[in-house]
């Protein structure tokens, strides 16, 4: 076990998990994929959790013992809220918007009763419950912005207290969707999806937290002050804001402060003290800056405030603006609190239950639970606490020497160890403070100012001047040894100063004016920082220096091969041309100006040009102005050859050979390009393979397909180039911009025999200056059949982002942390994005593609489809799909099919991957087989989806015409059916033999007498032929293929029965007869129709006496 890194001094708490709550969701049942749980509340006494079946299990916290189930069949719960000052009181929410608030009576052992239902948000999704602190009243808020209040009557207050006046009345409507509510003193705080209200109940008075709105959840939560000498004062108010803000506001609404919680925050976060897993070591190493939307705000603890997203827990202190601790953990959807106990629902219906403690409580918590390493573990990280005085009380010395000695020696040597080292340093229980603080106040005080710097008040003439003045000196000694280091690089790299040595004086001088406390809260001193900057910018000029002399050498040796081959090397030739490409660039240095004001000049004569609609609405002379602009362009941002060409042959006339000449210029551009930029062709190669494998097979395919005829001489691929081989003033680099997407948009090269190597070639060499947003959706609208276009646009993404933290988590291989990597680089950008999603593709294939569905609608389907294999995309759509709610399932895939012929093209994907193999399906007729509908198909799912999408006659004819040549009879079915087609439907369920496909609710019923005559008449002639199939053996029993009940046979005797139950058993017979068919019931068949006869004439007279019953009643009430 490596060393447990050291926590800050700053952080004193931990969330610890000591309780497992695994067994009692297993008691419960709701550990099972069916039944999961939705929401929960907690009280002093009760853990309350709903659950998606509509029941509620009230726990006791006390041993975790269930008391009580309350059932509700108006659906799922939803939200629940124990009331806070009678605990014999809960209110639920439902999913078909009812509120009721049950009363438990358990004092007087009763059986629990409704004393209060409130339908008033039928039809809406509740979001928030809050009890009044005073009354029997739940506040309700709801998706449309509904916020009302329904009164609890009570049977303790006698039966009329629950027909009170109004007992459900609407307090008011905001404008958007209700995320949290609260409620203080008479108040109500509403919390909704753009602002914060405060609403005086009682004289029905509402007014706006603050004057700025906000786009999200954010929630916001009331603030008691009942400490010290708050006692009495009106409660606080804390409001979320973006970007990881709480407004501070006081109990009218006025905003006080906002607290900026994105810097303290870049803190790394505390581990989870859990018995679950391994124990995380505290990682040291600073985080980004993070800004986070704080969807609830609760009041927790003593003093503090606690939000939560999915993945992290975070505790404040609003009071001085810090951060108390924050936590990963996994999964988080609802969180609620009592005190200082937390219990957390996760979105696998998991259950946790966390306490907020000091680190001393967690460690003795742990020792009463004999987890010795777990408290070893704790003592190490937070050693700052620990060895205090006033942990004696808690944690005595006499405990830690018996932790000390229940570690083994050999699984935890390492550990053992480093608790010896805290042991050593422990205090006694009668110290007055810490050696450190003791040795600080007895010379000097200090105050915290609000910012969170320490002001140290030195006390002159003390009895430790004589410290101090050791301690400067030793300081003094360190800076010294350091100026000597520095003393020794400036003497070989720069000149030697006369003046330093008398600043060097001066400086020393003045060291001794300063107070040099070797502090942990003191950074250190500005010439130690500046001298370490000092050094590393010294480092990389050498580096640099030596780097472009290797550069400058091997670029002479890859210029001219044959030196090379012959394995001699002329140093005065790679020395003469050093020297005349430094020559080149200070000749080329007065004319740079003078290149950029030419390219000025033609890109805003061509974007003046374009600004007339008869040039832009015509291609021919928008075409040719574009072609003007880009000579100007390939001269002076082209590569070095292409700029000597477009020079050497200005005097063209004709743009067909200007454009050849541009063509064979750019298979030479990726040396010109590597010569200028002082690079080999080998080791750029060499790189990029070892930075990105990924590409390999597609630069493999780049090769491939684009060799063409007219290039003889066998170039290679010419390398993108993102970053432009000038400096581009901004302005202009945005026209350069516009004109340069313009160009590859119109597809400038369409004249041309070689389109697809053209716009490839152009989108290569300028990508710096082209949009990657519409690059993408040219590549997705305009090249799917071009795919050296697209790969070379992702080539380009992928080197684009190269130098991105993600990549480095991708190529680790885990697959979670990438994709939560992903998450935090919100709000995406969808090319970047699209990039790091390749690696990951390549990295995990279809894992990577099910996960995808997080990044819609940044990520589009066709972006997915044009990555990954037609297998791999399946497992995307439909996981894409089925993330939506059934009833919306539908139309979100109907809003995916752009254009209308995805339908086809996915219905017919579907119909190839796993799927059945046709000869199970189909015979060799084309007929179906017997039984063969109950095979399963892989995206079945996904198949009757699209088989149900609205479309036009044609289409769905193709559709089924599809469905039949694959053996997807049951779509075919449901396809005959929406094309009026019944006869084909009823010949194909007699095929198939199953009597199901005509009972169930998606079943196939005849409507008339005339199609019951029809089925039975195709019934007749297939069963011959269904009977010689299953005697043969050719498709097996209904059991090989995958289902043991497929349903009955399709006979003549139960289509009767059928009939019979429909239109009774007389005419059933009648039918039989019309059709010719010579059925023989079996005994059970007439027991069944004898049984239909006596019940009809039952109903018959039941219906008789009940409609005289009636006219009796209705002639006594006339008289």
């Amino acid at each position: 076990m490596p060393l447990i890194p050291v926590v800050p001094e700053n952080h004193s708490h931990v969330l610890a998990e000591f309780d497992c709550l695994d067994p009692l969701l297993s008691a419960l049942r709701l550990d099972s994929g069916r039944l999961k749980c939705t929401c929960l509340a907690v009280s002093r006494k009760w853990l309350a959790l709903g659950t998606s079946a509509g029941g509620l299990h009230l726990i006791q916290k006390e041993g975790w013992k269930q008391r009580l189930i309350l059932t509700h069949k108006e659906g799922s719960i939803t939200e629940v809220a124990c009331c806070p000052h009678d605990e014999d009181f809960i209110a639920v929410a439902t999913s078909q918007g009812l509120v009721v608030v049950w009363e438990l009576q358990l004092e007087r052992r009763g059986r629990p009763e409704r004393v209060s239902v409130s339908w008033e948000h039928r039809g809406q999704a509740i979001t928030a419950l809050c009890w009044d602190t005073s009354a029997l009243r739940v506040f309700v808020g709801d998706t449309g912005g509904k916020v009302s209040f329904l009164r609890a009557g009570s049977s303790k207050m006698g039966k009329g207290s629950a027909f009170v006046i109004f007992p459900v009345q609407t307090v008011t409507t905001v404008d958007s969707r209700v995320v949290q509510l609260g409620y203080q003193d008479g108040c109500l705080l509403v919390s909704s999806l753009s602002r914060c209200y405060l609403c005086d109940t009682e004289r029905e008075k509402f007014w706006r937290v603050g004057n700025k709105e906000r786009d999200g959840e954010y929630g916001a939560c009331f603030f008691p002050q009942n400490r010290g000498l708050l006692v009495g004062q009106p409660p606080l108010l804390y409001s979320a804001r973006p970007g990881s803000r709480i407004w501070e506001a006081s109990f009218n609404g006025e905003v006080l402060s906002t607290h900026q919680f994105k810097q303290p925050l870049a803190c790394p976060p505390l581990p989870l003290i859990t018995y679950r897993d391994e124990p995380q070591h505290y990682n040291p190493v600073q985080k980004s800056p993070q800004s986070i939307a704080f969807p609830r705000l609760l009041y927790f603890g003593d003093q503090n405030l606690l939000t939560w997203t999915d993945s992290a827990i975070y505790i404040f202190t609003p009071q001085n603006g810090q951060v108390l601790l924050w936590t990963e953990v996994k999964d988080l959807v609802d969180i609620a609190v009592y005190r200082n106990e937390l219990f957390c629902l996760h979105g696998s219906g998991r259950l946790s239950h966390l306490s907020l403690l000091t680190a001393e409580r967690c460690v003795e918590r742990l020792l009463r639970r004999e987890s010795w390493p777990l408290a070893a573990m704790v003592c190490c990280m937070f050693q700052h606490t620990i060895t205090t005085s006033r942990a004696r009380k808690a944690i005595p010395i006499d405990r830690l020497e018996h932790l000390r000695s229940q570690l083994s020696s050999h699984t935890h040597l390492e550990l053992t160890g480093q608790l010896e080292e805290v042991i050593t340093k422990l205090e006694p229980l009668d110290s007055a403070s810490s050696s450190r603080r003791s040795s600080i106040s007895s010379h000097e005080s200090f105050n915290v100012l609000d910012c969170g710097i320490y002001r140290v008040i030195s006390r002159r003439g003390s009895q430790s001047d004589e410290e101090t003045s050791s301690l400067i000196n030793q300081s003094m000694s360190e800076e010294e040894r350091l100026k000597e280091f520095s003393f020794v690089q400036e003497e070989e790299q720069v000149d030697h100063d006369p003046q330093s040595s008398e600043r060097m004086e001066a400086e020393r001088s003045e060291q001794g004016l300063h107070f040099h406390l070797p502090l942990s809260f003191r950074p250190k001193p500005p010439r130690i920082a500046l001298q370490a900057v000092k050094d590393s910018v010294s480092s990389f000029v050498k580096k640099t220096t030596e780097k472009i002399n290797t550069l400058q050498m091997n670029s002479e040796l890859w210029q001219r091969p044959e030196f090379k081959d012959s394995g001699h090397l002329d140093m005065s030739a790679s020395a003469s041309f050093s020297e005349e490409m430094d020559n080149e660039v200070y000749d080329e240095m007065p004319n740079a100006e003078a290149d950029m004001q030419e390219l000025r000049s033609a890109t805003e004569r061509a974007m003046s040009q374009i600004q007339d609609p008869l040039v832009l609405l015509d291609p021919v002379c928008l075409g040719e102005t574009l072609q003007e602009w880009l000579a100007v362009l390939e001269r002076i941002l082209g590569s070095v050859a292409h700029r000597s060409t477009a020079a050497g042959d200005s005097n063209v006339d004709e743009p067909g050979e200007e454009r050849w000449d541009y063509l064979n210029s750019c298979s030479e551009q990726q040396e010109e390009s590597l010569i200028s930029s002082g690079e080999p062709t080998e080791s750029i190669t060499e790189e990029k393979k070892e930075e990105s494998p990924e590409l390999e097979e597609k630069e493999d395919q780049f090769d491939s397909t684009e060799k063409k005829p007219e290039f003889s001489n066998g170039s290679p691929q010419d390398p993108v180039r993102v970053v432009s081989p000038k400096p581009v003033p901004s302005d202009l680099l945005e026209n350069l911009t516009q004109l340069a997407t313009l160009y590859t948009e119109m597809m400038c090269f369409r004249n041309q025999k070689n389109e697809v190597l053209g716009c490839t070639t152009f989108l290569r060499s300028y990508f710096f200056l082209l949009d990657q947003e519409r690059v993408r959706r040219m590549c997705l609208l305009c090249c799917q059949d071009q795919p050296e276009v697209q790969s070379s646009f992702m080539e380009a993404m992928l080197d684009l982002t190269q130098s991105s933290k993600v990549v480095e988590v991708i190529q680790r291989g885990d697959l979670l942390r990438s994709l939560r990597s992903l998450r935090e680089l919100q709000p995406w950008s969808a090319p970047p994005l699209l990039a790091h999603l390749h690696r990951l593709y390549q990295k995990h294939r279809e894992a990577a593609v099910r996960s995808f569905t997080q990044f819609y609608p940044t990520i589009t389907p066709a972006d997915v489809m044009a990555m990954a294999q037609q297998s791999h995309f399946l497992a995307y759509l439909d996981n894409l799909v089925q993330s939506r709610t059934e009833e919306h399932r539908l139309s979100f895939l109907q809003s995916l099919l752009e254009p209308e012929s995805l339908r086809q093209d996915w219905l017919e994907l579907a119909l190839t991957h796993d799927a059945p193999q046709h000869y199970d399906t189909l015979s060799p007729d084309g007929q179906p087989r017997w039984h063969s509908h109950c095979f399963s198909w892989g995206y079945g799912r996904l198949l009757s989806l699209l088989i149900r999408l609205p479309a036009d006659l044609s289409s769905k004819q193709k559709m089924a015409e599809t469905c039949r040549s694959h053996g997807y009879w049951t779509g075919y079915i449901y396809l005959c059916c929406e094309l009026q087609c019944r006869k084909e439907a009823f010949t194909t369920i007699c095929q198939l033999d199953d009597i199901s496909l005509l009972e169930e609710a998606d079943g196939v019923v005849p409507q008339t007498l005339e199609e019951w005559r029809l089925l039975i008449q195709v019934s007749q002639r297939c069963s011959s032929a269904v009977a010689s199939e299953q005697v043969t053996g050719v498709n097996g029993s209904s059991r090989s293929n995958g289902s043991a009940d497929c349903g009955g046979k399709i006979s003549p005797e139960n289509l009767t029965l059928m009939l019979a139950r429909t239109a009774g058993p007389d005419s059933a017979m009648a039918v039989l007869e019309e059709c010719g068919v010579q059925c023989v019931l079996s005994p059970r068949s007439k027991l069944v129709c004898e049984l239909l006869r006596v019940t009809e004439k039952r109903q018959r007279a039941m219906i008789q006496t009940m409609l005289e019953r009636c006219d009796r009643f209705l002639w006594s009430q006339h008289a």
